[in-house]
This record gives structure tokens, sequence and C-alpha cells, in this order.
């Protein structure tokens, strides 16, 4: 073979590799969902992404918190710690999200699992864990047969592991006196306050936490305007990736937005440490978590005849993914959580 074609074979090899090379390192970095990421918006030690996506369902929720300002679903009181009962009394269907803390009854509880709560059901069993420990009974003027609200969702990945891996009340109380005591240190003039409930939802309204998170949350206030395709996000604190939320419809998370960004606030005003900056967080750090989070194998659980549960697990990160099986068992809500 001439030398000028050896020449030109190698050069085509290099090019080749190099090509594959590429394409490989891009792989690496996507995620198998084909999100795309906007951001970062950062505020203090809290750093939130977009997630970019397409709609894949046109189908509509009414969220729990909708729900129960409207009077258009029950959650009924019990008596069992870790089960309440619900009752959808709309046509339309109600979006129950894990972590949703509902306000009342003997004590307030927290969902612990995602639930879809057809039109007209009648009452149902949900699976809850009790975020108050010490009362069992009447607080106030509220009704303690039901509950009346659902403003607040849980804050901390150690709560919401607590719940939905661990399983377990008493890891959750834990969580909950540990997220509350650091907030009596980093507000200022609220420890009084918190030493004297352990109610984490009268925690998270007490007053100088509202001040502090209100903060947070103007400041990202204005970050979905003029994106029509947002899905979903990404958060970090101190500057370490934390957990993500992402929706089959813009619409579904565009009513819960305000809820869970108050959440993440909280957990940003838990974890914050005044002595240090937050350091930088960079989109490929979130892709990967993404992309890492949804390879291991998947493990699936009937909720309800209407309602499967995916989850998949490694030693760095948990993914859940909730499907509808009346929508050819579509997702509706994917949740990750970095465990470390």
């Amino acid at each position: 073979m001439k030398p000028k074609h050896l020449v030109k074979i190698a050069v085509l090899c290099l090019l080749i590799a190099v090509t594959l090379g590429f394409f490989n390192r891009a792989d690496a970095q996507k995620t198998s969902s084909d999100y795309r990421l906007s951001g970062p918006y950062t505020y203090k030690n809290l750093t939130v992404f977009l997630v970019h996506g397409k709609d894949l369902t046109n189908k509509t929720f009414l969220t729990l918190q909708e729900a129960l300002a409207q009077k258009k679903v029950k959650v009924y009181e019990t008596k069992d710690v870790n089960q309440l009962a619900i009752r959808n009394l709309s046509n339309q269907d109600i979006y129950v999200q894990s972590g949703d803390i509902v306000r009342g009854g003997d004590q307030d509880r927290m969902i612990s699992i995602d639930f879809i709560v057809p039109p007209r059901s009648g009452r149902m069993p949900i699976a809850a864990f009790c975020v108050e420990s010490g009362r069992w009974n009447k607080r106030g003027n509220e009704e303690n047969a039901s509950f009346s609200s659902s403003e607040n969702y849980a804050a901390t990945k150690e709560l919401k592991l607590a719940a939905k891996r661990e399983k377990s009340q008493e890891a959750v109380w834990e969580t909950v006196k540990v997220a509350q005591d650091k907030l009596a240190v980093n507000v200022v003039g609220a420890a009084p306050a918190l030493k004297d409930t352990s109610s984490f939802e009268l925690s998270v309204e007490n007053a100088k936490v509202t001040e502090t998170t209100a903060a947070y949350m103007n400041a990202f206030s204005r970050i979905l305007q003029n994106k029509a395709d947002v899905i979903g996000y990404v958060f970090a604190i101190n500057g370490k990736v934390n957990s993500a939320d992402v929706y089959a419809s813009r619409a579904l998370f565009v009513k819960l937005w305000p809820k869970l960004l108050k959440a993440s606030a909280v957990e940003a005003i838990a974890e914050l440490n005044k002595d240090e900056g937050a350091p930088p967080v960079v989109a490929e750090a979130v892709e990967t978590f993404l992309s890492e989070s949804e390879k291991p194998a998947a493990a699936g659980k009937d909720v309800t005849a209407h309602v499967k549960l995916v989850t998949k697990e490694d030693d760095k990160n948990i993914f859940f993914e909730t499907q509808d099986r009346r929508q050819k068992d579509g997702w509706v809500h994917r949740n990750y959580i970095r465990k470390q």
C-alpha cells in the first residue's frame, strides 16, 4: 500500500475515534429523559436549576392544597398515626404528593406516598406519618376529625428519606426535631417559639421563619417568567446537589412550584452556614445527578389499582417515579434525591 494511502487511512481512523469520543462524552452528560436545564439561579446558599421538557400529558389535576381550599376533598383523622382516609368530592382527579403536610386532626401528618384520588372516589386509605409528636387532641379551633389545609411540604431530604425510604415514624420524628433545632439557631428570634412546639407545620409557619423564607422566595419569584416549557427543578444547598422534582406537565409543576420552593428555602435556611460562602454549582453536576439516578434497576409497587410507584436506588441516589395506570403507565411525577 502506498504511503499516502496509509496517511489517509490514519487520518480517517483518528477522525472516527475523536467523533466517537465526543459523542460518548455527550451521552454521559445527557439524562435518559432528555431534559434541558437553565440556570443556575442563586440566593445565599440555595441554587436552583429549571428543568425544561415536553408535556407528556394534557390531563389536569387538582392539587391537594387546591382541593382542600375549595372544599372538594375531605381528609379524615382515623386515630391511626400512620394512616388517614381521603375522599374526593369533585369530578376531577386530585394529585396528592408524598411530603404534603395536612394540618389539623389529632396531630399534623405528612403524606408518605404519591397518590391519585379519582373523581367521586368514596373514602380511601392513604399512608401518612406524624410530624408533630406529643399532641393527640384538638388544637384550638381546628377540627380534630379532619384536616383543614395543606399549605406546606416536607422540607429537608432527611425527612423525605425517613418517610419514603426508611418508612420509620421514629426517624420522621427525629428528623423533624433536627430541622427545628437548626432553624432555631439560624433564624434570629425564632428559638423560643420553636422550642415550645413539636409541630413541624407550626415551626414553618412561625413568623420569624416565614419572614426569612419570604426573602428566599422573592429572590426566585420571577424565574419561571417567559419559560413555557419548564416542567420541574433541581436544587442545591451549600454548593451540593440535593433533590429534583419533575412532572409530566408544566401545568401541574406551576401549581406546585410555590409550595416546593418554600420547602427548599426552609431547608436552605436550616443548613445555612454563615461563616462559609456557597461554592458554585455547575450544570454538568446536575445533569450527572439526574442521569445517574435513573440508571439502577427498577422495583415496582402498586399503590392502588390506578397508581404504581417505581423506585431505583444505588449508594448515592434514590429515584421515585409515580405512574398513572389509567394512562398506559405514563409517569406523573419523578423525584430524585441525593442520599449523601
